[in-house]
């Protein structure tokens, strides 16, 4: 009787923790947000052309950040502190890279967790499996100390991006047709 209880209560509590890698993020992601997704290189592609007119100097910055290769997140665990940047590429302003702020991932058990701390412009949001080289980022965006809504919250906070990892100490999220200012944002992480 004891162990059938404990039976049914792994399989309660299993049921309740968020699956990465079995289509969990196709059960939460938006329909909006997955056309961002589905538009990704296209709009990429936009941003990053009318970031070209940017200012030499930090168009040099982000082509040095583009072009480093891609690795594994397999082997690497993202919780702790991290400095963090924001890169708006397209849109508005042909390119615009922003100061250092702090940025924290953590692990509840169920996958990371993503917050950017400081700042007036802020992330909250988890991560999703997507391969061996990409991450799906669902999050929601905020202003300064106001609360995060719950991501679905609709389209003016709600966040969408892939995030891809260079090496033991820098990785990014690329955010396609951000609601706000640009054609596609970077988050970019280093310790």
């Amino acid at each position: 009787m004891i162990a059938r209880l404990l039976i049914a209560a792994a399989s309660i509590l299993c049921c309740t923790l968020p699956a990465l890698a079995d289509g969990e993020v196709q059960k939460l992601i938006t329909a909006a947000d997955k056309a961002r997704l589905d538009k990704y290189r296209d709009t990429r592609k936009a941003a990053l052309d009318e970031a070209k007119a940017g200012d030499p100097i930090e168009v040099k910055q982000l082509d040095a950040l583009l072009a480093k290769p891609l690795v594994s997140f397999s082997d690497k665990d993202l919780t702790g502190n991290w400095q963090c940047r924001t890169i708006k590429a397209g849109g508005l302003s042909p390119l615009v890279i922003y100061g250092w702020f702090k940025c924290k991932v953590s692990d509840d058990g169920s996958g990371w967790m993503l917050e950017k701390v400081s700042g007036s412009q802020r992330t909250k949001g988890r991560f999703f499996d997507d391969g061996e080289k990409r991450a799906i980022y669902l999050g929601s965006f905020y202003v300064n100390n106001d609360p995060a809504k719950p991501y679905g919250s609709g389209p003016e906070s709600d966040q969408v991006g892939y995030a891809f990892r260079n090496g033991a100490s820098e990785w990014r999220v690329e955010f396609p047709a951000p609601y706000y200012e640009s054609k596609l944002d970077i988050l970019e992480f280093k310790r």
